[in-house]
């Protein structure tokens, strides 16, 4: 299976712009900042996804994931193909694959490679 995570806003992220000379450029917003995080997971083999939706993307939130994706796949070896997000190597989920390492195994991407 193929993995990531991503965010949903219900506001657009301004990240530059233009404005005259000598004129501070003023950006309305909705004065607050809320978000979804989902988890996915993309089985090759039959186009099967899983979903997962947390308040945030953390270790905390991807060990909820990968207990769903087992629960999903009882007794079977779930091969997890993901990025290095930090949240993938937290102390939390190398110990959680310690206990649960029969029914994992991670590979993962090289680091800046998006074109995977």
């Amino acid at each position: 299976m193929y993995i990531d995570e991503t965010h949903i806003r219900p506001y657009h992220v301004l990240r530059t712009t233009w404005s005259e000379v000598g004129r501070q450029k003023q950006v309305p917003t909705f004065g607050h900042h809320a978000h979804v995080s989902l988890f996915d997971a993309v089985n090759v083999h039959d186009g099967e996804t899983v979903l997962y939706q947390a308040g945030a993307a953390n270790a905390t939130t991807f060990l909820d994931f990968l207990r769903v994706l087992k629960e999903r796949y009882p007794d079977r070896l779930i091969v997890l193909v993901l990025d290095n997000a930090r949240i993938h190597h937290a102390k939390m989920v190398r110990e959680f694959l310690r206990e649960e390492g029969r029914s994992f195994h991670f590979i993962y991407l090289p680091p800046y490679s998006p074109q995977l």
